[in-house]
């Protein structure tokens, strides 16, 4: 079996990630971006995509999060690409609808080489319709507290960006509808890593690139 693995580290004035990765993995995953959801979210991206991944980042998170998880969607992004190599026998796309209690996403790849997001906040979301900026409180697998924001769909939305945009791939997301911001993100990197594990799997009826024209 070809060795589907990378490691990537990018350094700037802003951050320092170091991200390493494992196609075929088992879902296991250690992650210390210095943003509990994002770990949260992570990790639940690794558990359902079977990937093996870990991560260790910090940033100017005294600033905000932006720059943090912007660089984080890019160095996986770098490490997909790089792990995929010439791309040979991937069945290429891959789609899922999933529930989380009164959420339902959708996401959709396509490994094209053309890198594209579309992000699509649907205006049944009633998080999203009513704009509404509570914040919410919740724990992480090590009981750490942390505050998440409706607010903060921009700021995964880079991180979304900065994947495409690296890895060159086309990936839309949609969030269908519902109400409760911690949801629509899990049930998107569930759907995430679940859509990008069918996308990288290997179709033994597939000897080359799967393209009319050859290439990726």
């Amino acid at each position: 079996m070809i060795n589907r693995k990378s490691t990537v580290e990018r350094k700037t004035k802003e951050t320092e990630v170091k991200i390493s990765l494992n196609l075929d993995g088992k879902g296991r995953s250690k992650i210390n971006t210095s943003y509990p959801f994002l770990d949260h979210m992570l990790s639940l991206f690794c558990y359902h995509g079977f990937f093996d991944l870990e991560i260790r980042a910090k940033g100017d998170i005294e600033v905000d999060y932006h720059h943090l998880v912007e660089d984080i969607g890019i160095c996986l992004g770098d490490a997909v690409k790089e792990a995929l190599g010439e791309k040979k026998g991937i069945k290429r796309y891959g789609n899922c609808f999933l529930p989380m209690d009164e959420v339902l996403v959708q996401v959709v790849i396509d490994i094209s080489g053309r890198p594209l997001l579309v992000f699509n906040p649907s205006s049944s979301s009633g998080l999203i319709h009513r704009g509404i900026n509570a914040t919410a409180t919740s724990r992480n697998s090590s009981g750490a507290i942390y505050r998440t924001n409706s607010s903060n769909l921009d700021l995964f939305k880079e991180f979304f960006r900065g994947f495409s945009s690296h890895s060159g791939i086309t990936l839309h997301i949609n969030l269908c509808y519902g109400d409760d911001f911690h949801h629509l993100m899990e049930a998107v990197f569930k759907a995430f890593g679940i859509s990008l594990d069918e996308a990288t799997g290997l179709d033994q009826r597939q000897r080359g690139v799967p393209s009319t024209k050859g290439k990726l």
